[in-house]
Parts: structure tokens; sequence; C-alpha cells
């Protein structure tokens, strides 16, 4: 998995992410794909390694190691549950908007403590009727001497039921400028949850409703000026959603590559290996090559955010890629595997459910192609990577042993 983008720290990273997954992670999920329930001891057994401040400098407690050490944690995690990778990317997605908008003190009341694990964050922008369209939003804040009094709902919220402290975009005045982000305490009176739902796949994981009836937040909870809500929205989803997005597709398409390769060498047809009859190997090695090309997508896009160069394409085109080619590969598995993968006790059809749960957000398919399309016409509106470079550029190697305390160096390695 060598490449010139990755380092030592890299590699020291992907083993003990590896390990704590293989450990403390793959024992659970049959349970966890039988209760269908979200899983609050696992989340924060992951919260606790450090994990989710891979992007918090290491002033505010986190690891300072920036988006291709995210990606390959992220990656780590979904190879051996779709689930768990998606709660750290969703966490890791919080983080986005305090790194890109939240004010000195915000950073030193919350970076701190998601770096620890005792906190996990949100973002909640999505709407009942409105959908992706974010300027379409009803969700409401109004001004009440030092307070914001904040009524609507929010929906396909990842990590809804674990989640501490959600970044919420609403409507606080009319059109594009009309949109202000807070940070809303899970506790705070006039806020609760829906229900959470059944899905198809990344059992284990909240992915539901978040309910606002006259809840008061103070205005030292805003996220930048108002107004500034569309921008934490845009910025998070561009910079941090499509990376991450990206990584647990990534993860996913790993697990389908090993598993297949493990059925073919083990199972027998005509007196010898599945594996060296033409038809199977071409699928193989389908699957081998679209990773592998997926990876590169994946890695180059991070490493040029690291860098603080110009990459909001090239995010675009890695979500796109991993997306696409990992649900391509996971049909071509399911039919390698034939009958034998349409029952439970292979996960062969849990990653294909999984694979298709990344799909939608941070921006569909045909999204990502007009997005790009507007690229090659030189019609593309900004780039979030250069606006937002300073906040996102790593700026030294970070060293693994810096985000690991005694207690989480015994949970990883133990």
């Amino acid at each position: 998995m060598g490449n010139y983008f990755t380092t030592r720290f890299h590699h020291r990273l992907r083993d003990d992410v590896r390990g704590f997954a293989e450990r403390h992670i793959k024992p659970r999920i049959p349970a966890m794909e039988a209760a269908r329930s979200v899983q609050h001891e696992l989340s924060r057994l992951i919260a606790r390694q450090g994990w989710i401040g891979a992007t918090i400098a290491r002033e505010h407690g986190g690891m300072g190691a920036g988006h291709l050490a995210k990606t390959i944690i992220i990656e780590e995690l979904s190879r051996v549950s779709g689930a768990m990778g998606a709660m750290a990317q969703a966490s890791q997605l919080g983080v986005a908007k305090i790194v890109h908008f939240g004010s000195d003190a915000q950073k030193k009341t919350w970076l701190p403590a998601i770096s620890s694990g005792d906190c996990l964050p949100t973002i909640a922008v999505t709407e009942p009727e409105s959908g992706g369209h974010v300027l379409g939003m009803t969700a409401s804040a109004v001004r009440d001497g030092d307070d914001y009094i904040l009524n609507g709902r929010k929906v396909y919220v990842g990590n809804s039921h674990v989640g501490d402290l959600h970044g919420v975009v609403v409507r606080t005045g009319p059109g594009s400028k009309g949109l202000t982000a807070f940070l809303v305490e899970s506790d705070r009176p006039g806020f609760s949850l829906g229900k959470q739902r059944e899905t198809m796949g990344l059992h284990g994981f909240s992915f539901g409703e978040l309910r606002f009836d006259n809840c008061r937040v103070p205005a030292a909870n805003r996220l930048g000026e108002e107004g500034d809500g569309l921008s934490v929205a845009y910025s998070s989803s561009v910079l941090y959603g499509r990376a991450n997005l990206t990584a647990v597709s990534l993860g996913i398409h790993q697990a389908i590559l090993e598993e297949t390769a493990r059925f073919c060498a083990e199972r027998e047809r005509y007196g010898k290996p599945l594996s060296e009859l033409p038809n199977i190997k071409l699928k193989l090695g389908q699957i081998q090559s679209r990773l592998m090309t997926a990876r590169l997508a994946a890695y180059h896009a991070v490493h040029l955010l690291d860098q603080g160069e110009s990459c909001d394409a090239e995010l675009m085109n890695a979500k796109l890629v991993n997306v696409e080619s990992a649900l391509d590969s996971a049909r071509n598995a399911m039919e390698i595997h034939a009958a034998a993968g349409l029952f439970t006790d292979r996960p062969i059809e849990r990653y294909l459910r999984d694979a298709h749960h990344i799909f939608a957000p941070a921006g569909t398919s045909d999204v990502q192609l007009l997005r790009l399309a507007e690229v090659a016409l030189g019609s593309a509106k900004g780039s979030w990577s250069e606006r937002l470079s300073s906040l996102v550029r790593t700026e030294e190697e970070p060293q693994l042993a810096d985000h690991l305390t005694q207690k989480h160096r015994t949970a990883v390695y133990h």
C-alpha cells in the first residue's frame, strides 16, 4: 500500500488503526448487524483513541496529522466496519466547522474535548423538504437579546444519536446571506432527537433527525457572523465531507477485494480453485485495478489539501471515483460469490449494502460530475481549498506517539 504520499508515520498509524479494528470492532459486528442499534460504547472507544482529532492542531490537543492521516484512519476502520468508519468520518466532518469558522474561545473550549474523545461533534444541514437544496432550508433562528431561539428539523445527520455538539445551519434571514451556523449542545432544553430509523446498511451508525422546539442558544455559540452559514456548510462538505466519504468507500473497497480473493482461493470448481477460472480472474483483476486507481485519486487529493494547494476538483473526483468503483467492485464480488454471497454468514452482502450509503452524502455522483464540468468549462465558482488554505495545511511532520496517552496505547495494543 506504500506510495510516495505516505511516510513511516502513516504506515505505523495504519497498523495501529487496523490492529484496533480487528481486535475491538470485528468481534462486535454480528451483534451490530443483528441489533441494528446505535453503538454508543464502541463509538466512544474509537473516539478515545484520539483519531477524531487527526486534523486538530496540537495546541488544542489534536494529532496535527493532517488529511492524509485522517483518510487512513477512516479507511482502516471502514475496512472492518463501514458503520464505524462512517462514525469517525461524521465526527471529523463535525470538526471542520470549528476549525474553519470557530472563534478562539470556541476552539479552546471544544477542540481539546473532541481530540480526547470526550465530545463527538456533528454537522446538520439537510432538511426533510429541501434535501440537498441548501438554500431551500426553513429551520430558523431568531435573535432574542443575548440568545437565539432555534426552531425546525434536520435529517440524515451523521452521529445524530451519539453526538454531543451539533453544528446546525439555519435561516436567520432571506436568500444566500440569510443562513447562519450555531453550535448546539445535545443537552439544551428544546433540543430532541427523532426516532432512529432502520436503514439498509451501516448498522451501528446513527443517521437520524434533530429537532429544535424553541431551543435557546447563546449568541456566543454562533459560528462566525450572521450570514456565514452557507460558507460553513459548503466548506465543510467540500474539504472534509468529500474526502471523508471517499475514505469510507476506499476501506469498504479494500474489504471487498480481500474477501473476494479469499473466497476464490478457498472455493473449488471443476477440481481446481475458483481463482484459476479465466472469467473469475478477469473480474478479480478489475477489482484490483479499480482499487489501486481509487486509492491513488484519494491520496492525491488529500495530499494536496495537506500541502495547502488548490484541490476542490481533485476532492470531487476522488469521491466520484471511489464511490462508483466500490459499487462496481461490490457487484463483481457478488457475481463471483453467486448464491453464497446472498447469505449473511459472509460479509460480502454487507459491503454491498454499506457501499450504497456513501453515494448521496456530500453530493451524488451527478453533482460531482456537474461541478467537474464547470471546472472543464472554466466556470467553477471559487475554491474552498484556496480560501481556507492556511486552516487546512499540515505544517509539520506528525509524530505518532504525540497523540497516544498510556490509556490509548492500552486500548490499541491490548
